[in-house]
């Protein structure tokens, strides 16, 4: 039986972190929009909000746990086996938030229940975020690693997409007063199903090559984290840095802006979710383009300017959203959809391309949840706490914009740490347990095309 093409292999890792982030955020669209009044009525509602945010930004500091673990596996017994059971996770967890009864109706239980379930969700989601762009990148024809690595990026549009559009129509079908008190659940419901598609999918697909050719030639090592802290405390830390700002800003526009948009601002639920989808669906369509920019001309440049047009970005953001007019809002939220790909796109490429691939797996999953606790983990919660203690969104600009500054410069010393000359002298099946440098190949126009 013939291997699959790196096609079918990346559009299988994109329909599983779809379902993955689907499932992840939906529950971020409920913690801004429902889960104050279910499960924290008694609290004001912007304590009931930061409460519901906090439950949100659960399931980030559960997601590095989820890292280790998968990341542990992924490099000890193979990519494939540690998704089909990432996947898995998150679908049960989703699927039973679903069917947590309300504060009225089991007491204290209900959020420690609801807290529970999105421990497992970001368990699951810790070990698919490295591990699909990993089988995606691995599986990649030579001078396409960027391309092949943003395949899996693109299921966070997606599946903002996906949850957004289910989340609206449930609450388009029903009274509100309905959709409130039960229809909130038939799209976590529905993960069960969805999640079932995913794993007939991914269970179709072959072990990562680059994998299967470090364990042939006896290269795996007992503990795989520990080998890849070797690459050494500097390039750990910026890289980590790098990813910070992308995740921070890109949860404030699609979590946040939800609850603050609707309860500050009011504008209609619908439209905002409406406005929201729409960005996502630019995020999606534009990063094909930038990856095969990355491909083409190296991504060091690309990214330092995307980090730019991040920053900037950010400070025009809430002066248009604020202005009560639903044309700004939308070009806002537009902007946000535009500039985020960019640099989105290629971290993940960027953070696997610090490690060898013996420890792969462990190093890009500690750097890559570590990055989404400090960014978008706590970005929602932060944004809150700033605009209830003063009244403003002016905070919250300058939060979003120091975050920027500090990864475009973390990337510019990281860049400069590892020369864009720098090459390997063989390829992933060869490798040794050392670091290795961030360009791997070098594209058909003979640029580094990380």
């Amino acid at each position: 039986m013939n291997a699959p093409a790196p096609r079918k292999i990346a559009a299988a890792t994109l329909a599983g972190t779809t379902l993955e982030w689907y499932d992840f955020f939906l529950y971020g669209t409920a913690s801004a929009l429902i889960f104050n009044k279910q499960f924290f009525p008694s609290l004001s509602p912007t304590v009931g909000t930061l409460a519901a945010f906090s439950t949100f930004a659960v399931g980030f500091i559960a997601r590095p746990l989820g890292g280790l673990v998968f990341g542990h596996f992924g490099d000890r017994i193979g990519r494939k086996s540690t998704l089909v059971v990432s996947l898995m996770l998150m679908g049960v967890g989703s699927t039973l938030i679903g069917l947590i009864p309300n504060y009225q109706a089991i007491g204290i239980w209900a959020p420690i229940l609801l807290v529970a379930m999105r421990i497992v969700q970001g368990i699951g989601l810790g070990g698919e975020g490295a591990g699909a762009t990993l089988m995606s990148m691995e599986h990649a024809p030579a001078g396409q690693r960027n391309r092949y690595a943003g395949f899996p990026q693109m299921g966070t549009p997606a599946g903002l997409v996906l949850a957004n559009l289910l989340f609206l129509g449930s609450s388009a079908v029903m009274p509100a007063s309905a959709f409130a008190a039960w229809g909130w659940r038939i799209p976590f419901l529905l993960s069960f199903v969805l999640v079932a598609i995913g794993l007939m999918i991914r269970l179709r697909i072959t072990e990562s090559p680059s994998f299967t050719r470090a364990a042939q030639d006896d290269k795996v090592v007992r503990f795989p984290l520990g080998a890849a802290f070797k690459v050494g405390f500097g390039r750990l830390a910026l890289t980590l840095l790098v990813g910070v700002a992308n995740s921070a800003v890109a949860y404030v526009f699609m979590v946040f802006t939800l609850s603050y948009g609707t309860q500050s601002l009011h504008y209609d639920r619908q439209f905002l979710i409406l406005s929201v989808t729409g960005s996502a669906v630019l995020w999606f369509a534009t990063i094909p383009l930038w990856t095969r920019i990355a491909d083409r001309h190296g991504r060091r440049h690309m990214f330092v300017a995307g980090s730019a047009a991040l920053l900037l970005w950010c400070l025009a953001f809430f002066p248009l959203l604020n202005t009560g007019n639903t044309g700004l809002a939308m070009l806002a939220l537009a902007g946000m959809g535009l500039v985020v790909p960019i640099t989105h796109c290629v971290q993940g490429a960027i953070i696997a391309d610090t490690f060898p691939v013996n420890v792969r797996f462990s190093g890009m999953s500690l750097l890559l949840q570590g990055g989404a606790i400090l960014g978008g983990g706590l970005a929602p919660m932060i944004a809150t706490a700033v605009l209830n203690a003063t009244g403003s969104t002016t905070g919250i600009t300058w939060y979003l914009a120091a975050i920027c500054g500090v990864s475009m410069v973390s990337a510019m010393a990281l860049f400069r740490l590892v020369p864009s000359d720098a090459t390997e002298s063989t390829m992933d099946g060869q490798r040794g347990g050392g670091a290795v440098p961030l360009s791997v190949n070098t594209g058909p126009t003979g640029r580094d095309d990380h």
